[in-house]
């Protein structure tokens, strides 16, 4: 779709294509447009002059011209030096949008902003360059899903290295399956001082938060959508979660605890505590960030260990190994079948 309307619409926001033109001011004066009347216009959607409405996706609610004209002015500042036509061009689009201005009724307050919906990888991208760009302090971001891939790692690596640049301070927090990516290794690697990570059994969805001040979230389940949040009170509480769970956490440069029961893994102790919550295989998997075949196969390891034939007697030897997190029903160690006490000669 952004080839398309590249081809048909060879413009910027500042010298709109006569449909263009007509579709956003409609938009501008009734406040929302249906999806339906933007789609021979493509641009608006890849300018930014039009968003999809959080409260129903079938409509488009237009970027204010204020914003509009801030956006211009910094793209003036960038690129005067370059292009004195540009300069002229954008002038008289400032006017335009002046203009414009005057019919729509200004915002209520700063909640306007609030809560913005980002529709596309390329607007989601753009709009995380800005905040990075502007970011002077900390990035906290919270990455579900595992082992990290390299594609993953060096779609925002440029950003990364921006920050690293201007002192900012990072730090990531994973999934404990993450620890066996080369990937991540080699990306702390090569950032250093300037990222912090942390792992967890499992994490919340993926989150980004730049200077507490703006944060991203995905806003469907293949993350080709995207949340922008700039309200104090849902960037509080999303602060407020992330320093809990890093207090949980655990530094990658330190050995995940022994479960204290001979031939059960930290992470068959994560499983088994999932499987006394009643959850199926396919959920267990996704929340530990592995496939769901190697869940099968640590359940099947745990279900050995235990001594265990059936799904229901799994259950009952986590509770009495204590696997389920709830306390062991007596202080002695646990011996699990088939073997014998140490103390027992």
């Amino acid at each position: 779709m952004t080839g398309h309307g590249a081809q048909e619409h060879p413009h910027g926001a500042d010298r709109l294509c006569a449909a263009g033109d007509r579709v956003y001011s409609r938009a501008v004066r009734r406040g929302r447009v249906p999806r339906r009347d933007a789609e021979p216009v493509p641009c608006l959607l890849e300018l930014a002059l039009l968003h999809p409405d959080p409260d129903d996706m079938d409509w488009l609610v237009p970027t204010s011209p204020q914003e509009v004209m801030t956006r211009l002015l910094r793209g003036v500042q960038e690129e005067v030096s370059a292009s004195q036509r540009r300069v002229g061009s954008a002038v008289e689009a400032f006017e335009w949008y002046a203009g414009l201005g005057r019919l729509l009724q200004p915002p209520a307050g700063p909640e306007s902003t609030a809560i913005r919906v980002l529709d596309g990888l390329s607007r989601i991208q753009a709009a995380m360059d800005e905040a990075t760009a502007v970011c002077t302090t900390e990035v906290l971001t919270v990455q579900p899903g595992g082992i990290r891939r390299e594609h993953e790692l060096s779609e925002g690596l440029h950003r990364a290295l921006a920050l690293r640049g201007r002192g900012v301070r990072m730090r990531d927090l994973y999934t404990h399956v993450a620890r066996h990516g080369q990937g991540l290794l080699n990306y702390l690697e090569l950032m250093g001082d300037a990222v912090e990570a942390r792992t967890l059994d499992e994490v919340i969805d993926r989150l980004i938060l730049f200077d507490r001040t703006v944060a991203f979230i995905p806003a469907n389940t293949d993350r080709t959508m995207a949340l922008e949040l700039r309200h104090p009170a849902l960037i509080a509480y999303l602060v407020t979660v992330f320093e809990r769970l890093w207090r949980l956490a655990i530094p990658l440069t330190a050995p995940l605890p022994d479960t204290g029961i001979e031939g059960i893994s930290h992470r068959e102790q994560s499983i088994a505590a999932l499987l006394a919550e009643g959850h199926q295989d396919a959920v267990i998997a996704e929340r530990l960030g592995i496939s769901v075949r190697t869940a099968r196969a640590h359940i099947a390891r745990l279900s050995e260990t235990l001594g265990a034939a059936s799904r229901t007697q799994l259950g009952v030897r986590i509770a009495q190994a204590g696997l389920d997190g709830s306390p062991r029903t007596s202080p002695a160690p646990v011996i699990l079948p088939g073997r014998e006490s140490p103390t027992a000669r």
